[in-house]
């Protein structure tokens, strides 16, 4: 391992960590105070999420020697901001507990593997430049909100990419840094530093909360986050092992849950940080990211509730800009990917204009439906090919 560590792979870890939880920590606080929670609850459900999270990811990373990256469910989070409202907490965690135990099951029966290996590549590119697509339009949609700052950001990024490629977005993050501060944006003074400490609750199983929680909890987990992401390290040359990897994020979700965790999954976007080349040239080194994301994540655990404070002090513009320019190289390679076969060049550009929209249904973001769409119009296209080449055959 020792030889394999890197300051890129370190960076790109680090930058994943601060979009992850700077960027969605404020749904769940947001979610804690509906379901009527304390700061101490709070603090115990981000503490908990970010141990499970974190030690599961930095051990997958470095067994596998690939970017394993967890993360929470982030469209889960913005589903309990409605959903728990009026809903008794001890129920809501009975509820996260069936939303682990389906994923637990779909790992151990083994259903996720027969669905990646249908998922061409192609298609696999497109939905990660989709996804990623809007973090580099953020970048432009900031500057006229914080000029300074995203300007700043952006004029050491390609003077980096100019003269010290590998160091361009350490350099942003500096000086970004630097900008905010010099500028008196950032508002520590009523952080209040203390210990995560974890709450055991006592889950309660109800069918009300099975219904209007865990089982959407599970769908938007499945289709929103765990496809896409493995569909990203795909995307990246990567193969693991499918089901079992969804399977682990379920069992990590049961262990958690009595503590307030709603759900533990695969990392999507974030994982496009940490598995491109951004992180490292030679893919067999970049696990170093994965694994450096999972132990900060085990350090923020310890005071998760005053660190999401932290980040909600930074402005938004900082952690978009960053985050988009972390990425750009990620979307490059998603739409070179998803354009390399002329054959498939269609159903690539469909889903990666569905995933793209934003649309969403039934609670499941546009990275499933782009899947879908793509899926769709590949088969649809595939099947023209052949009646086309029968009647070419038939002539002959």
């Amino acid at each position: 391992m020792a030889r394999d560590l890197s300051f890129g792979a370190v960076v790109a870890g680090l930058i994943a960590v601060l979009v992850s939880f700077g960027g969605t920590a404020v749904l769940m606080v947001q979610a804690g105070q509906a379901a009527g929670l304390d700061g101490i609850h709070i603090g115990s459900w981000l503490g908990s999420i970010c141990l499970a999270l974190g030690a599961g990811g930095l051990i997958l990373s470095l067994s596998t020697r690939m970017p394993i990256v967890l993360a929470w469910s982030t469209p889960g989070a913005a589903l309990l901001v409605t959903a728990l409202a009026g809903v008794p907490f001890d129920q809501a965690v009975g509820a996260f507990i069936l939303a682990a135990l389906l994923t637990l099951a779909c790992g151990l029966l083994g259903w996720i593997d027969p669905i990646m290996r249908r998922v061409p590549s192609e298609i696999a590119s497109a939905m990660l430049a989709g996804v990623l697509l809007n973090f580099g339009i953020g970048i432009f949609t900031r500057i006229g909100e914080q000029p300074v700052l995203a300007l700043s950001m952006c004029a050491v990024y390609l003077l980096g990419k100019r003269w010290l490629p590998r160091y361009a977005v350490v350099g942003v993050m500096v000086v970004g840094l630097a900008v905010v501060a010099a500028q008196d944006q950032l508002q520590l003074g009523q952080i209040d530093w203390h210990a995560t400490q974890f709450v055991w609750t006592s889950p309660v199983f109800t069918w009300q909360a099975a219904i209007s929680i865990g089982v959407p909890l599970f769908v938007v987990a499945l289709a929103s986050q765990n496809l896409p992401g493995l569909a990203i390290l795909q995307a990246y040359g990567y193969r693991p092992a499918a089901s079992r990897l969804v399977g682990i994020t379920g069992l990590l979700g049961l262990l958690a849950a009595p503590f307030g965790a709603h759900s533990i999954t695969m990392g999507a976007i974030i994982a496009a940080i940490c598995a491109g080349p951004e992180a490292h040239p030679d893919p067999r080194r970049r696990y170093i990211a994965g694994a450096t994301y999972g132990l900060v994540y085990v350090i923020l655990s310890v005071a998760a509730g005053a660190v999401a404070l932290f980040f909600q002090a930074l402005p938004a513009a900082f952690i978009a800009v960053l985050a988009g320019l972390a990425l750009l190289g990620a979307i490059l390679n998603g739409m070179a990917g998803a354009m390399a076969n002329p054959a498939r060049r269609e159903p690539a550009l469909i889903t990666l204009l569905a995933t793209a929209s934003g649309f969403s249904a039934w609670g499941i973001g546009s990275a499933f439906w782009g899947l879908v769409a793509g899926l769709i119009a590949h088969a649809v296209m595939q099947w023209r090919q052949g009646q086309t080449a029968q009647k070419a055959s038939a002539r002959d």
